[in-house]
């Protein structure tokens, strides 16, 4: 049997994978790697490995055997099953205290059952978030660790070191917590992503109804990268606007059909904020125009039958209508966050996690696809107030908001004028009056409930908690539904 050389593990040799064991490589680590299809690993060590110290092994026996102790076994493989079955593959050859790291995109939940499932037979589990696609893993990605304590001191270099650099230096990588944290933390930076994509989408679509070329909007974009929506998405969405097509010479953007996948992660965080009673509309209204892109033959047809607005833009200034969709653009993504930093603290609050949402802040800052310029100001407004409720109290970003809102409600209604879709930038305003509401219709809703279904309510003049219930009719008599939570 040969020498236990691997500081790590790496089983799954698709695109992610190869990068994450090359850069890994880079920063001298000996990586040895496994893939249930062998061939793989033999091309993989024939072709972007060779002269690397990449080990190559065929089984999972040889696998285990090439990794010192503890040893570190991490797998990106397809979430789901896979996981679970190479969790169990690996298990019966590990001792206590080696650690499995899962860095697929995992559901969290799934996380928080394999964590225990791992800590029950004296192993050590990470679920971790890694971001930054495949160039992200090669150059250095935002990772996302949580699972069990004890195992970070023994991954935290190696992590640390392949990460991405913030721009004062620091790793885009820290621990994160116990449990499933790690991959929840990189559900609401997918969540986040999913925000900020539509954002933009809904930006561009401003721009075509005032019959702004690509390239004209092109250079908007690369513009508005220069202050303070410098981000990785305005940055390629400039890119991309600018590129033609080798076929046809229209603009690229142009001939790509306009239906949108997903891959689970957005409507995830949707379905967990619900769970938790958390409104985050922004990014749920997001993955909902996914899923109206998706309905591309239906909204064809409707679009030959269904009327709207006379969509005419002629008497509008185009540049004050760009600077305005700038502003509404960032005042939306301010609403975003909030939300999903809002999502973060109720999610602590559930499963006990002490999540430092400055630091979170900071692993984005770089190699992440949601990296950007206005990451700092959050870990900023984390590091003056560790219990800041809500981002939208923050100084900064409250200066923002007022700065921006004129131009954001001038959006929003030049686009319900003119019949242009804009869920994101609208969705993100409703919150933003209903958050600053001293008082909602819920009173009225209240009463409702209580109406049909003697689900009680609460008094203006009483005490919380206290509920009460009012015989509307004068049949119902005094019976009332059990307790509920809102």
């Amino acid at each position: 049997m040969s020498e236990a050389k691997a500081d790590l593990g790496l089983i799954g040799l698709a695109v992610m994978g190869q990068n994450l064991v090359l850069n890994m490589n880079d920063h001298d680590f000996t990586i040895a790697v496994f893939n249930r299809t062998v061939a793989k690993v033999d091309a993989f060590m024939e072709n972007e490995a060779k002269g690397t110290n990449v080990i190559g092994t065929h089984s999972i026996e040889e696998f285990v055997a090439s990794l010192k102790r503890p040893r570190r076994v991490m797998l990106l493989v397809k979430a789901g099953d896979a996981v679970d079955k190479f969790i169990d593959a690996v298990l019966p050859h590990l001792e206590e205290g080696d650690i499995i790291i899962d860095g697929g995109n995992s559901n969290f939940n799934d996380t928080i059952r394999r964590c225990k499932y791992v800590e029950d037979k004296g192993m050590l589990f990470i679920g971790t978030g890694v971001s930054g696609g495949e160039e992200g893993a090669r150059r250095g990605p935002s990772i996302m660790p949580g699972g069990s304590p004890a195992a970070w001191e023994h991954v935290k270099e190696i992590f640390q070191s392949v990460s991405a650099k913030s721009d004062t230096g620091e790793p885009c990588c820290d621990w994160v917590g116990e449990g499933g944290a790690g991959h929840f933390v990189k559900m609401i930076h997918n969540g986040i992503e999913y925000g900020d994509m539509q954002l933009i989408c809904e930006a561009y679509q401003m721009m075509s109804g005032l019959g702004m070329t690509p390239q004209e909007m092109s250079e908007v974009f690369a513009e508005w990268n220069e202050g303070e929506l410098d981000s990785y998405l305005i940055e390629i969405t400039r890119d991309i606007l600018a590129k033609d097509d080798d076929e046809t010479g229209k603009a690229m953007v142009d001939v790509i059909l306009d239906t949108a996948g997903q891959k689970g992660t957005g409507k995830w965080t949707g379905i967990t904020a619900l769970d938790l009673g958390q409104p985050l509309t922004l990014i749920g209204e997001a993955v909902f125009a996914r899923c109206l892109s998706a309905m591309k033959d239906e909204r064809v047809k409707a679009s030959k039958v269904l009327n709207g607005p006379e969509a005419n833009t002629s008497d509008w200034d185009k540049k004050q209508v760009v600077a305005d969709i700038r502003k509404a653009l960032y005042a939306s993504k301010v609403v975003s966050y909030a939300q999903g930093y809002q999502l973060m603290r109720e999610a602590a609050k559930e499963y006990k996690w002490n999540l430092n949402y400055g630091g979170i802040a900071l692993m984005w800052r770089g190699g992440c696809i949601i990296r950007s310029q206005f990451l700092g100001k959050i870990r900023d407004a984390f590091d003056k107030n560790p219990q800041l409720e809500n981002l939208l109290l923050d100084d900064y970003f409250r200066a923002v908001i007022e700065d921006c809102q004129p131009a954001w409600r001038e959006t929003v209604k030049r686009a319900i004028t003119v019949g242009i879709p804009t869920p994101a930038f609208s969705s993100a305003l409703a919150y933003y009056d209903g958050y600053r509401s001293e008082r909602l219709p819920a009173n009225l809703l209240q009463a409702q409930r209580d109406y049909f279904g003697a689900h009680t309510y609460e008094r203006l003049d009483k005490p919380r908690g206290e509920f009460f219930h009012t015989n509307w009719t004068g049949t119902g008599g005094n019976i009332t539904a059990s307790t509920y939570t809102a």
